[in-house]
């Protein structure tokens, strides 16, 4: 049965409107909302790390053109410079999307991949998602709190060496879809990235050091096939551990539950029937 196509992509300009409308309100809640938002850099590190973690800057997708993955270093680069060294100070909220701002062609950006209405396509600025990614895999290694997340409604590719869980990531699209998180420590934190020849890298740093850590885990993941469709499905837990006494755990919580329409043919899966509740 052939998907019916969604009013917005049957009629384009009505598309570009509601995406208009939207970014006129989120701008909106920027002029008037009581929020901080961290806008001050630091060349100087702070002195102690949190986390680091790097990811491939080129990866195999499905049969996407290689191009996209190319022209997504670009992006990447662009977008990265606008948040390298950012502090989040006490009481200050962190803004993907006021950072790096609207991705154009007048600044740099390229046509690279994105996903959207439950395809991957073409779009300018696409593939800094990459970046949101990794920050967001950063954050919830410490006690910053997440404000504002999104995640794909789809998983696209089969797994290709991925290294961080499904579903851990967090996707922007400007900027009604933001990725925030709010410092309500009495700590700094700081941000950085960086480009090796084959890797995106990131940090976070902290002005103080913790005599606590965090360990993120994923559970209970599956694939299954519900009435001729794939799904997966996950969750996403932290533990809170004390670094100087053996590992002596103090919390643990659930962060996220995942169940994502899969577009591709996983090779191993549980067949379910439709009123078995998967989601939950």
């Amino acid at each position: 049965m052939k998907k019916r196509k969604l009013i917005s992509q049957q009629h384009p300009l009505l598309y570009f409107f509601a995406v208009w409308v939207r970014r006129m309100q989120r701008k909106a809640v920027w002029l008037f909302d009581d929020k901080k938002y961290s806008k001050v850099k630091s060349a100087e590190k702070l002195p102690f790390r949190i986390k680091k973690h790097q990811s491939v800057l080129l990866k195999k997708l499905g049969e996407n053109n290689m191009q996209l993955q190319i022209n997504k270093v670009t992006n990447l680069k662009i977008a990265a410079a606008q948040i390298n060294s950012i502090l989040i100070r006490p009481k200050e909220t962190f803004s993907f999307c006021k950072l790096v701002g609207l991705p154009t062609v007048k600044k740099g950006y390229l046509p690279g991949m994105e996903l959207s209405f439950g395809e991957a396509r073409a779009g300018i600025g696409g593939g800094i998602c990459q970046i949101s990614n990794l920050i967001h895999w950063l954050v919830i290694h410490s006690p910053l709190t997440v404000s504002e997340r999104y995640h794909h409604s789809f998983d696209p590719f089969p797994d290709d060496g991925r290294v961080l869980p499904f579903g851990s990531g967090a996707t922007v699209f400007y900027n009604y879809r933001d990725y925030q998180f709010t410092n309500n420590t009495p700590y700094t934190f700081q941000i950085n990235l960086w480009f090796t020849e084959k890797c995106l890298e990131g940090e976070l740093r902290i002005d103080q050091e913790l005599d606590f850590a965090y360990h993120v885990v994923e559970k209970e993941h599956q694939f299954l096939k519900i009435d001729n469709q794939f799904f997966r499905k996950n969750e996403i837990w932290r533990e809170k551990f004390l670094k100087f006494q053996g590992g002596k755990i103090l919390e643990t919580e659930l962060l996220t539950k995942n169940f994502a329409r899969v577009t591709y043919t996983p090779v191993e899966y549980i067949e379910i029937s439709a009123d078995q509740n998967p989601a939950d």
